[in-house]
């Protein structure tokens, strides 16, 4: 992801270069709450809800004043179980969230590939 904010084909893609408002400043949001569930300070799940709320306010206030190239349109607040009922992602949290590993041989896995299987 960073080798692409400092790659030219930026361009290509976007016409606000990053394509990430104000990149600097969303940044340290996303390194100060990471480090606060590092830390246990925080759970995880209550970092990255904290992070999405000031993410959420930086973008409101470019929103309000007006980007000239692609400015943010946030949707509306929802509950969480209001999101997590669509039929789309994201989902709701699995029973099993890590499952045994299973080994598959690799001429196994290259042959189901070239044939278009998942297995």
């Amino acid at each position: 992801m960073i080798e692409f904010y400092h790659s030219p084909a930026r361009v290509a893609w976007t016409p606000t270069g990053t394509n990430v408002p104000d990149y600097p400043r969303l940044a340290q949001l996303w390194w100060k709450n990471v480090a606060t569930a590092v830390t246990g300070e925080k759970t995880p799940q209550a970092a990255m809800d904290n992070l999405a709320k000031e993410m959420d306010d930086v973008m409101t206030r470019l929103e309000r004043a007006g980007m000239k190239n692609c400015p943010p349109k946030l949707n509306k607040t929802y509950y969480p179980n209001k999101w997590l009922s669509d039929a789309s992602a994201p989902w709701k949290k699995l029973a099993n969230e890590k499952p045994k590993g299973e080994t598959i041989q690799y001429d196994k896995l290259l042959q189901a590939w070239k044939e278009g299987r998942v297995r």
